[in-house]
């Protein structure tokens, strides 16, 4: 199978500011909070997946993103491709894979730091299917950033795949590498640390919290797990401390920021807001205190309303949070996040967020 990227009208091979590999799935997310799925009523159909969760939101900032993912033959796979090719990502390396189910991914919502989440992968995903050959190799070695993802370390053949990507980066691209630790999704978690060491060998950027960094390097202490990644020979560490901020070091630079006191409604698309922002800033050579401060409120803004890719912010609305943060006192109670501002105008997937009853 194939996913090659062919520019509309032409033979050129397209060149993106960002390619993401990883997972893409249907979220299912409960109307009611603080308690168990089996007491929700209601649940919200949106997109998700850290890989997709991450071209979307990089898309709000202006990139031109493609996602190298996988479907099941069955009907949410043109939801995805649909909804993908309404947020603006570019699904041409999306692959469907007979035999297989879109996965769909459930969630309990215990405000403001326990969301558990059920996975419907068995018995494989169809992002963990994704084979060598479906990569279009020239996209790949015209990509500004590559982004993979530790979940798609897990299996083969999606982590062959997964490392042939990332050796394919130009010299003057980034591969990031989103920890991303699923233990869930490997058959021997004990196996994960030299995988995700492989991972680090092709990576320039490093990002993760400290259960990944546990992961990843064997610490959850952040300075000594930047300092480990960047002897791992990333260029950019960043660790993300939930409430105690996020650490981004470099070989000549450190910058620490603070959390933003926003009221939780779903954390699990933070950090997927945090990388698209993260992806837009280091594209366009901003300072990294920018670059971080700036992911830091995009991830704040996603914690504070429900979907993941859906709710992704807005430049404006992420410079509108930070004015906000910057004028409030320590006493002042915390910011209650606007929704969305991006609305889906295709009327194919005007039902993309339909109450599921």
């Amino acid at each position: 199978m194939s996913a090659a990227g062919v520019a509309a009208g032409g033979g050129r091979t397209p060149s993106y500011d960002l390619v993401a590999l990883g997972r893409v799935g249907v979220d299912l997310y409960p109307q009611q909070t603080g308690v168990p799925l089996a007491d929700v009523r209601t649940f919200a159909k949106s997109l998700g997946g850290t890989a997709t969760n991450v071209a979307v939101a990089a898309t709000r900032h202006g990139l031109r993103t493609a996602v190298v993912t996988g479907v099941g033959d069955d009907p949410f796979g043109p939801y995805v491709r649909q909804t993908l090719r309404a947020f603006g990502v570019d699904d041409r390396q999306v692959v469907t894979v007979p035999g297989t189910q879109t996965p769909v991914v459930f969630c309990e919502m215990h405000p403001p730091d326990d969301f558990p989440l059920v996975f419907y992968r068995r018995p494989v995903a169809p992002d963990q299917c994704i084979a060598p050959d479906a990569l279009d190799l020239d996209v790949i070695r015209a990509a500004a950033i590559v982004w993979i993802t530790g979940g798609g370390l897990a299996v083969d053949p999606s982590r062959t795949t997964t490392l042939l990507a990332a050796a394919q980066r130009a010299p003057d691209a980034d591969v990031v590498f989103d920890l991303d630790w699923r233990p869930s999704f490997w058959d021997d978690p004990s196996e994960a640390p030299a995988w995700y060491a492989r991972g680090l060998e092709l990576a320039t950027v490093a990002v993760g919290n400290r259960d990944e960094t546990e992961v990843a390097v064997g610490t959850r202490d952040p300075d000594r797990a930047a300092d480990l990644l960047l002897e791992r020979g990333v260029r950019l560490a960043v660790v993300k401390q939930g409430p105690a901020g996020v650490l981004a070091r470099t070989a000549g630079e450190e910058v620490r920021v603070s959390p933003l006191a926003v009221k939780v409604v779903n954390g699990l698309g933070a950090g997927d807001a945090f990388g698209g922002a993260l992806a837009a800033g280091l594209r366009r050579g901003r300072p990294l205190r920018e670059v971080v401060e700036t992911a830091n409120a995009a991830g704040a803004l996603v914690a504070g309303r429900l979907a993941c890719a859906d709710d992704m912010p807005e430049p404006h609305e992420i410079q509108a949070l930070l004015a906000r943060h910057w004028r409030r006192r320590p006493d002042d109670p915390v910011l209650a996040v606007p929704p969305a501002a991006h609305r889906l105008g295709d009327s194919r997937t005007e039902g993309h967020r339909e109450m599921i009853v």
